[in-house]
């Protein structure tokens, strides 16, 4: 269980986990031994799974986002353990979801350009049988977060 000066702790360094201890913990109201304690038992019980520095990546050379929605005509472990295997090894996916409805998995796709996308695109189908693959070029990224509301 959570109490308040979990979440206020949660929600401060969720925003910026490389603030110093004292900055935290004059945010929270509380000194930095105890806010140390609690970030430490905070990874420890997983609600804090990692920290990364988050990269621009436009500034990278990485301009175009693609969403691409797959359709598979196998279901089975074999073709899910195989694809998610692949998709894991492709740096250019930065998400991946199995869904629910009318398609079967949605990746999030980040490359230089379309042609980029294109070389991606015929490696992703070298590699495994599709029923279908869509795309879809982003044309603006709107709102980008990885800021939970709890």
């Amino acid at each position: 269980m959570l109490d308040a000066l979990d979440q206020k702790i949660l929600r401060i360094v969720q925003s910026n986990a490389s603030l110093p201890l004292e900055d935290i913990a004059k945010q929270v109201g509380s000194t930095k031994s105890p806010v140390w304690t609690r970030l430490k038992r905070l990874k420890a019980d997983g609600y804090i799974e990692r920290e990364v520095a988050i990269l621009n990546s436009e500034k990278l050379g990485l301009q175009e986002t693609f969403f691409v929605a797959v359709k598979t005509s196998s279901h089975s472990e074999e073709w899910v353990d195989k694809f998610s295997k692949i998709i894991q090894d492709m740096p250019e996916v930065m998400e991946a979801y199995r869904m629910a409805g009318e398609i079967d998995y949605l990746l999030k796709v980040r490359v230089k350009s379309t042609s980029d996308f294109d070389r991606f695109y015929k490696d992703l189908v070298a590699k495994i049988e599709l029923f279908d693959v869509t795309s879809w070029l982003s044309m603006e990224r709107m709102k980008e977060t990885n800021i939970l509301k709890f």
